[in-house]
């Protein structure tokens, strides 16, 4: 099965693997096409995703507090969007970021989080360093707490007071940060 550079991969892992055999016999052809690029493209991704580790894949989405259900009502809230680092299987890129469509951004953080590990008791625990001070996001029953040795590091990224510290629900769907 050779897919055309305008359709989409099929999202089985079955198609893929077809895919990926089909291009493998493909290689020792002269005849390359994006056909061929398309499905080792697709394979890569999978490759990709399938190097995550089952920490990283429980916990990536979307994170809000409390105040985002209010948001129409002009209420401030903080988003904590969490993604599975390509690099790296055991770590996860977060992006925090506060409402913007009112006002400026109060919020603004972005970094690195690597997992430290996790128990029924405490849920799933990453650690990064933020302005000099370590910072533990820990994951547990769809909520992400995040806190720090020197909870007033984490006041650097926001502005008038605020601060990232505190609980976090994760979101079905994805944020509107605005």
């Amino acid at each position: 099965m050779i897919l055309r550079a305008s359709q989409k991969p099929y999202p089985s892992l079955a198609m893929l693997t077809a895919i990926f055999i089909s291009s493998a016999s493909l290689v020792g052809c002269n005849n390359t096409s994006s056909a061929t690029s398309t499905s080792t493209m697709a394979t890569a991704s999978l490759a990709t995703v399938a190097a995550v580790s089952p920490a990283v894949q429980a916990v990536v989405g979307d994170y809000v507090s409390d105040s985002y259900s209010q948001r129409h009502q002009g209420y401030d809230w903080i988003a904590v969007k969490v993604q599975a680092d390509e690099n790296d299987q055991n770590s996860v890129h977060i992006t925090v970021r506060s409402r913007d469509d009112i006002k400026k951004p109060t919020c603004t953080f972005d970094g690195q989080a690597k997992l430290m590990g996790q128990d029924q008791a405490h849920g799933i625990i990453f650690e990064t360093t933020a302005n000099d001070s370590k910072v533990f996001l820990q994951f547990q029953s769809d909520q992400l707490t995040i806190d720090s040795d020197d909870k007033y590091a984490l006041n650097y990224y926001c502005s008038g007071g605020g601060s990232i510290v505190g609980d976090y629900q994760k979101l079905a769907g994805e944020v509107e940060l605005n």
